[in-house]
């Protein structure tokens, strides 16, 4: 079982970040000061070495009864390497007879510090002298000066001046304020980054579903995709994904209840039709049945034509018959009963209705000569009410004349009918929307030709497809079938 790590929260992340600056921060200070501090101590005890050094040299050659080297004390100077260190040696008379420094022998003391220095011996004669250092310079040469005066059993011997710079011991505060300056700069850049990453991190995600909440409307509900983050932000891109699906679902029920609303408009409208148009469609049944029997008989040339003509007539009435019989069904899903169908035959009978229109608009019709088995299971009925709907929309399109071309395509699983117009065409746009119930461009049309045609291609298991013709003109509406036998509705 793995380790399972706790979730950090962004405010948990922020305070943890400003601790951990702050934590930086002072533990670079503590060091650098620690460091400075240390090379103050090493500083002070070289220079307390080097001025008692100078200090037993000065002593010995004043207090000496026997010759010294002269040269002792500029070569011990001289061995500190520069260290800012000058040490004379002065007579009871205040006259230096010996320094660090060649230039001072021979010259006096200034009277400023041996006055002070005898002042305090007299006050003080049986105790320890104090040495006060006297600043030499302006403020910024750090130069002390010491006068001491040495003593042998009451006995003034002379006096050793020494003369410090103490501009070292400056130098570690120099370089720790350098370095805390550089350590300051490093942290608030190194934070800078650190926040600048987590700003991107934490940004980005907010800035993506910001930028799809506001083009739900241009883009449509697109959701943002999801890292797997468990923090507030994790939560907020799951929370808006969450939404979109909801705000989908929405959509789709409203979409199914503008369907179910256009279903209900035309079941309305087709009870409406129907009781307007039921009892003239019996009167013309009626009529056809009584012009068989009176006319037939009298007509010598031209009765088989007559009589189908009038089979045809009568099998269009009977036609919409059932159409306005499927109106009055409100609510009812279309009903289908296949039996064994010759779609060719379906649409030879279309054709040979259309046929005086078709020749009165001098439109030619081409068929498929390929031999293509045609036959399935379906509803001729249903299907003739397509495939009606089609040829008419054809030949609307086609005023002026032109070709309607129809041909069949057999693969594996399907069997596609195609009814190629050369007409005007038809917009993308339209063709998106031409099987949307009452939608039509036509003035004479109320758009439920496409729409009812899609239903019962539906319920055959097909489809149909409607799309301009590549290259134009023209207009190209293909029906689906499935080689599969439906299931009876």
């Amino acid at each position: 079982m793995g380790l399972k790590l706790p979730v950090l929260g962004l405010t948990t992340k922020l305070m943890a970040l400003m601790v951990m600056l702050l934590a930086v921060t002072l533990g670079a200070q503590l060091l650098d000061s620690l460091r400075t501090q240390q090379e103050i101590i090493d500083t002070t005890q070289e220079r307390v070495k080097d001025l008692a050094g100078a200090i037993q040299i000065s002593v010995q050659e004043l207090t000496s009864v026997a010759a010294t080297d002269r040269t002792a004390l500029a070569s011990y100077v001289q061995g500190l390497g520069g260290r800012g260190l000058e040490v004379s040696i002065a007579s009871d008379r205040r006259r230096i007879i010996n320094s660090s420094n060649p230039q001072l022998i021979g010259t006096a003391l200034t009277r400023a510090a041996t006055e002070s220095a005898t002042v305090r011996r007299a006050e003080t004669p049986r105790m320890p002298l104090r040495v006060i250092p006297i600043r030499l310079g302006p403020p910024a040469a750090h130069v002390v000066a010491y006068l001491i005066p040495v003593e042998v059993e009451d006995h003034l011997m002379g006096y050793v001046e020494l003369a410090a710079n103490f501009s070292d011991f400056s130098r570690p505060l120099r370089e720790s304020r350098l370095h805390l300056l550089t350590v300051a700069i490093a942290i608030l850049t190194a934070g800078l980054l650190v926040a600048y990453v987590l700003a991107e991190r934490y940004v980005k995600p907010i800035h993506e579903v910001a930028a799809a909440a506001q083009n739900i409307v241009a883009r449509g509900l697109e959701t943002v995709p999801e890292s797997g983050r468990r923090d507030e932000i994790g939560l907020l891109t799951r929370s808006f994904n969450e939404m979109v699906i909801q705000l989908r679902h929405a959509r789709e029920r409203e979409q199914e209840l503008n369907r179910l609303e256009r279903f209900t408009a035309l079941g309305q409208l087709g009870a409406g039709l129907a009781h307007e148009i039921k009892n003239p469609l019996n009167f013309i049944s009626l009529a056809l049945d009584q012009l068989r029997t009176r006319y037939a008989s009298q007509l010598s040339d031209g009765r088989d034509n007559f009589l189908s003509q009038l089979g045809i007539m009568k099998n269009e009435v009977r036609r919409l018959s059932g159409l306005l019989q499927s109106f009055l069904q409100y609510g009812k899903p279309i009903e289908i009963h296949p039996a064994s169908t010759d779609l060719r035959q379906i649409v030879d009978e279309v054709l040979a209705l259309s046929d005086s229109k078709l020749k009165s608009q001098d439109i030619e019709v081409e068929k498929d000569a390929v031999a293509v088995d045609a036959i399935l299971n379906a509803d001729a009925e249903k299907l003739r009410i397509c495939f009606v709907n089609v040829v008419a929309n054809a030949i609307q399109a086609m005023p002026e004349g032109g070709r309607l071309r129809i041909g069949f395509e057999r693969a594996d699983t399907t069997l596609k009918v195609v009814f190629s117009d050369t007409g005007a065409g038809i917009d993308p746009q339209v063709a998106s929307r031409a099987f949307e119930p009452f939608f039509t461009t036509k003035r004479e049309g109320i758009g439920l030709g496409l729409f009812l045609s899609q239903a019962i291609m539906e319920k055959h298991g097909g489809g149909i497809e409607i799309r301009p013709n590549e290259p134009g003109p023209g207009t190209s509406v293909t029906f689906v079938f499935p080689l599969d036998s439906p299931e009876k509705a």
